[in-house]
């Protein structure tokens, strides 16, 4: 009978596989600032390939179409964003209503408004980005509801944390020609006291 050979521990990630991640990483970031600062016009494969600091090549090994790009860009930082939401330490009302209308006014929100602009025009972009939005949209709403502590089985509730969600949206619209930043802080604070109103 032979030995048996003991089970070899799991293998450790190669450099190979980490550099090979961080050139993802860096593509993705790169997409997002790029749709942010120039749009989908002015955002090709190779001006984020320039921006992350690789070749065209390598973005299109990991990337084969710009569609995969900028979708697969605009659902990592989402997600960046609502697991940095979802460390957030408890506080009152107005701070994590803050919290939420920030994800609405800044790059990110900028680079997903260029790519719905353009899905709405581009047929083949379309159903990618609708089923991302709607994939983001519920989990942007599953963390609203957590951190408001908020308890949807009472009538209304569900539909006051939309109307917050939505009106953080009109907000990061309101945001993206001018500074908007005073009457943001004013209208995030009535909403702060018409939800404890709501939600008790």
């Amino acid at each position: 009978m032979g030995a048996v050979t003991p089970p070899r521990p799991p293998a450790a990630k190669s450099p190979k596989q980490d550099r090979s991640r961080a050139t993802r990483q860096r593509l993705l970031e790169a997409a997002v600032a790029c749709l942010a600062e120039h749009g989908w016009a002015g955002s090709t494969v190779s001006v984020v390939a320039e921006r992350a600091g690789v070749s065209r090549g390598a973005a299109q090994h990991h990337f084969p179409t710009r569609e995969d790009l900028f979708t697969a860009a605009v659902e990592y930082v989402a997600e960046e964003r609502s697991a940095a939401l979802l460390t957030l330490p408890v506080q009152g009302r107005t701070e994590v209503i803050t919290a939420l209308v920030d994800l609405y006014t800044g790059p990110l929100f900028r680079a997903a408004l260029q790519l719905w602009v353009a899905a709405s025009n581009e047929a083949q972009l379309r159903p990618r980005v609708t089923e991302l939005e709607a994939r983001v949209g519920r989990e942007t709403h599953r963390i609203a509801v957590e951190l408001l502590g908020a308890d949807e089985t009472r009538p209304g509730v569900r539909e006051t944390v939309q109307g917050l969600l939505d009106m953080a949206r009109g907000l990061g619209l309101a945001n993206v020609l001018t500074d908007d930043t005073a009457r943001r802080r004013r209208v995030v604070e009535q909403w702060a006291v018409l939800l404890d109103g709501a939600l008790g």
